[in-house]
């Protein structure tokens, strides 16, 4: 069933001012505009989802703007992947949306994705950064060209720690301390060319959609000193839970390779206290870094007067393990690579709130449209989140569902349900796990083999089986 937002705030005299000076779409209609912040694999590794040694102020001050979900998970751990469910607006399986070279407009060439169906409703579409995994994926439902950084390299470094080939598996160090000014990085030339675009864009007739992807902290964690600077090496703190769960299926036992094709880290094993440290500590300082960029956004919405009458979606693609089960990737079905930060900012959308109900990326295509007040296409496998954002405590979903290779996982509030099976998702069962979220939030011990579970086995087990069916449908 279509839900609508139930507007119930009184407009002040503020946003009547805005109302009259807001964008109008090639029909006429009064449309807000929505600036659309990407951030590659990052977890809610910021102060305000309960992180306070992170030093991430433009972030906490989104979340006081908007709404902050605390439980919204991507639908699988890898960007490209990622990427192209919440665009298109369908749910991964296995033969859609499997890996990070996912191209959206050749796994689901039939369906509008969001910025199409904006653009054929009105809008002004630009993507800066990384939106998509490739930079010509969708192609048509830009207004502009897609836009990517001068600085082209996804692991810049300074010169010396650059490899010495083009090889992409020699990819230099997997962190990096550099003293050199922000401006030398990729992601200040996104934010940077975004500014410009909505300055531009601000003094035109339509709504915009502005994309904007930042890189970091992707790998490798590479970030200006001062950052680094925020996070003292000796108050870095590695998750207590470094070691593979408990009784779980090695079916599950999911490799790194992403991180070992960096320099100095191992080809086999883990990787050592001293590097661990230098892994966290990079990860944070990059996240400070993006905080920054996401400032000098919010600056400009406001300089512009135009933050009253803007929509700002703020998602990272997934998470991501810091050590967590002893990985140091996305990639896996666990709650740490799945769980994301999601916050939403929109006109007459009470700020200062928080979310606990289950969400999911399938769900922003939806919601989108139904603030931007745009019909939704009938693909669509989400569901509107725009009832949460009027009341947060409302009912919702019962479980959200993730995938990643061979594995497919339903998470409900109490437990997560994974399975591993063959041939990337279409053969036989490898190994199942259950965890009682409950009394084991970190997910350390599987508890699929104990008899009292085996009711709740039992049904997570059919509710997954139901919506893996329901993902191949479109």
């Amino acid at each position: 069933m279509n839900v609508r937002l139930a507007f119930s705030l009184t407009l002040s005299a503020a946003l009547m001012v805005g109302s009259l000076l807001a964008p109008r779409d090639a029909n006429g209609v009064d449309r807000p505009n929505i600036l659309f912040i990407a951030v590659d694999d990052l977890r809610p590794e910021i102060a305000c989802y309960d992180h306070p040694e992170m030093v991430t102020p433009n972030l906490d001050r989104l979340a006081n703007h908007g709404v902050r979900f605390d439980h919204a998970y991507c639908n699988i751990a890898v960007c490209g992947a990622s990427r192209a469910s919440l665009m298109k607006g369908l749910r991964p399986n296995p033969n859609r949306f499997t890996s990070y070279l996912t191209r959206a407009d050749k796994d689901a060439p039939n369906v509008p994705s969001l910025p199409m169906t904006l653009k054929e409703n009105g809008y002004h579409t630009v993507s800066n950064g990384k939106i998509y995994h490739h930079r010509n994926d969708d192609i048509d439902a830009w207004s502009e060209t897609p836009w990517s950084q001068p600085t082209t390299s996804m692991w810049w470094a300074i010169p010396e720690n650059r490899p010495k080939t083009n090889n992409s598996k020699q990819r230099g160090p997997a962190f990096e301390s550099a003293d050199v000014p922000d401006d030398q990085y990729p992601d200040h030339q996104i934010c940077s060319k975004t500014i410009e675009d909505i300055q531009r864009l601000s003094k035109q007739d339509a709504p915009f959609f502005v994309a904007c992807g930042f890189y970091r902290p992707h790998l490798p964690f590479n970030a200006p000193k001062k950052y680094w600077d925020l996070y003292p090496e000796s108050q870095v703190v590695l998750p207590n839970n470094m070691y593979f769960p408990e009784n779980l299926s090695q079916a599950f036992a999911y490799t790194w390779g992403e991180m070992r094709a960096y320099r100095d880290i191992p080809a086999k094993g883990p990787v050592s206290e001293a590097t661990a440290r230098n892994l966290v500590r990079g990860y944070h300082a990059c996240v400070s870094f993006i905080d920054v960029q996401i400032g000098r956004l919010l600056d400009e919405l406001e300089s512009l007067g135009i933050a009253d009458n803007t929509i700002v979606v703020l998602w990272g693609d997934h998470g991501w393990q810091l050590g967590e089960h002893g990985f140091w990737c996305k990639h896996t079905n666990f709650e740490v690579a799945t769980h994301t930060p999601l916050m939403i900012v929109a006109p007459e959308v009470q700020g200062d709130r928080v979310c606990q109900k289950l969400v999911e990326y399938v769900d922003i295509y939806p919601t989108l449209c139904d603030l931007a007040g745009v019909g939704k296409p009938s693909h669509l496998q989400g569901k509107s989140m725009t009832t949460l954002l009027h009341d947060v405590d409302s009912d919702f979903k019962d479980a959200v569902i993730t995938r990643h290779g061979g594995g497919d996982s339903i998470r409900t509030s109490d437990f997560r349900y994974m399975e591993m099976r063959a041939q990337g998702g279409k053969g036989e069962l490898q190994g199942v796990g259950l965890f009682d979220l409950r009394n084991n939030a970190s997910e350390n011990e599987d508890v699929s083999g104990e008899t009292r579970y085996a009711p709740v086995l039992d049904a997570l087990q059919t509710s997954l089986d139901l919506a893996r069916k329901a993902s191949s449908q479109e």
